[in-house]
């Protein structure tokens, strides 16, 4: 009997330090880059009231006050996206065509990605990388396969469309967890 219960002991430890390593692996996946990390000098914090600062000589220039590390920019007034890798330097930027529900403001986490599907608007995608909802909408990235016909300006989209090859640096970039800052 004493080696059965040393063998449930040892199995119950060995579950709790299962559990314990996941639950740190996917603290330390979900953390912002910047926690703990102090603003440069000059550079104001993103809110979402405000409008993130941009650089007058270069439009297509990284915002500054977007956060740091590994993430999607994503401007609602620039209609614009920056892929910004580890390092925080610019791995591509692109203009994008926004669906009708905008995001709010803030920083989400890319939570589900899809090959090919339908679109809200009834177009077929491909490269599908959500990041939130809104009031039971999905809103993400996505590429259009075929032609677009004229929207019905009255229907919900949550489809940010991009060029099918900026679809595919997208869908290579963000993958699940990846950040997602929404800036103004």
């Amino acid at each position: 009997m004493a080696g059965t219960s040393s063998g449930i002991v040892a199995a119950l430890t060995a579950a709790a330090l299962g559990a314990v390593g996941f639950l740190a692996y996917q603290a330390h996946a979900t953390a912002p880059a910047n926690l703990g990390v102090r603003p440069a000098a000059g550079a104001p914090p993103l809110t979402a009231a405000g409008k993130a600062p941009r650089d007058r000589r270069d439009p297509t220039a990284l915002p500054r006050g977007s956060g740091l590390g590994e993430r999607v920019v994503y401007s609602l007034d620039d209609d614009r996206v920056w892929l910004v890798g580890e390092t925080n330097r610019v791995q591509r930027t692109f203009r994008v065509n926004p669906g009708s529900i905008d995001p709010p403001v803030g920083t989400y986490w890319v939570t589900s990605r899809s090959s090919a599907v339908t679109g809200s608007d009834g177009v077929p995608v491909e490269h599908v990388v959500r990041f939130t909802s809104v009031a039971g909408l999905a809103i993400g990235f996505s590429a259009a396969t075929a032609p677009r016909a004229a929207a019905d300006p009255g229907a919900r989209t949550g489809g940010i469309r991009e060029t099918r090859a900026d679809g595919d640096a997208m869908w290579d970039f963000a993958t699940i967890g990846v950040r997602v800052v929404v800036i103004r």
